[in-house]
C-alpha cells in the first residue's frame, strides 16, 4: 500500500509509531498486501486490454482516435499498475529477504543496498499513485472544460506537464527533506517530516475538495446543455443527466473508500507519535484503531486500480484480444476533443444505456444534434446512442 510511512522506516533512527506500526505481524501483512496487489493487478490489466471484434455486450461504436479523457483514463489505470507492482516488489522481499530488511535498522550501515531498496521502493509506490491522484484531478478538470468547449486533444500535454512535473518534484522534495542530511542519519524530530507528509497528501486531499465541486458543475453545465438541445427536458434527457451524475458519484466513491483510510491511519499515528509512552494502557483503543486502518490500507489502496476501472468502464469482460493489431482500438477509445473524424466506427465493448438510443432517435427526428460536449459524457456506459449518432460523445 501507499503510505509516508513506508519512506520513514527507512531512518534507522525512526519514530515509535512507525516502528510499532512497521513491525506488527510484518509477514502477515505483506502477504495481505501481495494478494491484493495480485488480483488488482490482473485483474486492471483485463479490464485494459482491448476486447474481440466480434465481441459487444451491448453494441457499442467508437472513433479511431481517443479523446483526451479517455487518455487520461488509460493513464489513471498504468499509474495504478505501476504502483501496484511496486507493492509486490517490496512486500515480496520483505517476505523472501528478511535479513536485508533488517539491515535497514542498523545504524551507520555500510551496506548500501538494503537503503537503496527501501528508498526506492517507497519512492517507486508514492511517485506513480500521486501520479495517479494528479491525473484524476485532471480528469474532472477536463470533462468539466469539454463540456464549456475550452479542451481539445492538445490540452494533454500539458496535463502530462503538469501531473508528472509536480508527482516528481514533490516526491523528490519531501523524500530530501526527510531524509536530511542523509538516509543513516535523519533528524529525529517530528517537524522534520511534515512536509514529506503534506508533499504525499496534497494531491489526495485536492481530489477529495475539489473534484466533487467540478463534477457538480459538469453535471450542471450538462443538464443545461441536455434542456437546451430540443428546447424540452424529457425523462430520457433527465435519464440520461442522473446516469452521468451516477458515474462521477461512483468514482469519487471509490476514491475515497479506498484512500481516506491512510488520512486516518497518519493522523492517528501522528497522535501516537505525539504522546510520551505510545504502550500506555490509556491509548489501546488509538492502537487498534490505527492497526485496523493499517491493515484496510493494505487492501484497499491497491484494489484502486481495479475498482477505478469498474467506476469508469464498468465490467468490460473476460474476452480479451491478445492480437494487437496497429488500427485496434481499447475500450475506452473515442474521438478526439479537437475535432471529429468520418463517420466510420469500430466495434468495442463498452455498455451503453438504451433509453440513450431512444434519445438519439427523438433528436434524429427533430433533425438536431445534442452539443457534442454533452455526446463526449457518455463513453462508459451510455454511449451506444447519442454517442453514435454524434461523434463527440464517446470521450469521457
Amino acid at each position: 500500500m501507499a503510505s509516508p510511512r513506508l519512506e520513514d522506516f527507512c531512518c534507522p533512527n525512526r519514530d515509535s509509531s512507525t516502528e510499532f506500526i512497521i513491525n506488527f505481524h510484518s509477514m502477515l501483512f505483506s502477504a495481505i498486501c501481495i494478494g491484493s496487489s495480485v488480483i488488482s493487478l490482473v485483474l486492471s490489466i483485463l479490464q485494459v486490454l482491448p476486447k474481440r471484434r466480434g465481441y459487444r455486450r451491448y453494441g457499442q461504436y467508437s472513433l479511431s482516435k481517443p479523446a483526451s479523457s479517455s487518455r487520461i483514463i488509460f493513464i489513471i489505470s498504468v499509474c495504478d499498475i505501476l504502483g501496484c507492482a511496486g507493492i509486490i516488489f517490496r512486500s515480496s522481499v520483505w517476505i523472501g529477504m528478511p535479513t536485508l530488511i533488517s539491515r535497514i535498522s542498523v545504524p551507520e550501515n555500510t551496506d548500501i543496498w538494503p537503503k537503496v531498496f527501501c528508498v526506492g521502493s517507497a519512492m517507486w509506490i508514492q511517485l506513480f499513485y500521486s501520479a495517479s491522484f494528479w491525473w484524476t484531478f485532471c480528469y474532472a478538470v477536463d470533462v468539466y472544460l469539454v463540456v464549456k468547449r475550452s479542451a481539445g486533444i492538445s490540452t494533454i500535454v500539458l496535463y502530462h506537464m503538469i501531473t508528472w512535473g509536480l508527482a516528481v518534484m514533490l516526491c523528490i522534495e519531501g523524500v530530501a527533506m526527510l531524509y536530511y542530511p542523509s538516509v543513516s542519519s535523519c533528524e529525529d524530530r517530528l517537524l522534520h517530516a511534515v512536509p514529506h507528509y503534506i508533499t504525499t497528501y496534497a494531491p489526495l486531499l485536492l481530489v477529495v475538495l475539489v473534484n466533487p465541486v467540478l463534477f457538480s458543475r459538469t453535471v450542471a453545465a450538462v443538464t443545461s446543455l441536455l434542456k437546451g438541445g430540443q428546447g424540452i427536458y424529457t425523462e430520457n434527457e433527465r435519464r440520461l443527466g442522473g446516469e452521468i451524475q451516477t458515474r462521477f458519484f461512483k468514482i469519487m466513491l471509490v476514491f475515497c473508500i479506498c484512500w481516506l483510510p491512510n488520512i486516518v491511519n497518519d493522523s492517528l499515528l501522528l497522535y501516537l507519535e505525539m504522546q510520551t509512552d505510545i504502550t500506555a494502557s490509556s491509548l489501546k483503543n488509538i492502537r487498534n484503531a490505527t492497526l485496523t486502518t493499517w491493515f484496510i490500507m493494505g487492501i484497499l489502496n491497491p484494489m484502486h486500480g481495479f475498482l477505478n476501472t469498474l467506476a469508469f468502464h464498468g465490467w468490460t469482460g473476460f474476452n480479451a484480444d491478445f492480437r494487437f493489431w496497429p488500427c485496434r482500438s481499447a475500450p475506452w477509445d473515442s474521438a478526439s476533443t479537437s475535432g471529429l473524424a468520418g463517420d466510420t466506427y469500430n466495434p468495442v465493448p463498452v455498455l451503453y444505456q438504451s433509453h440513450v438510443q431512444e434519445t438519439k432517435k427523438s433528436i434524429a427526428r427533430n433533425g438536431r444534434r445534442l452539443s457534442e460536449s454533452i455526446n463526449f459524457l457518455s463513453e462508459g456506459n451510455w454511449s451506444q446512442g447519442i454517442g453514435a449518432f454524434c461523434p463527440f460523445y464517446q470521450g469521457l
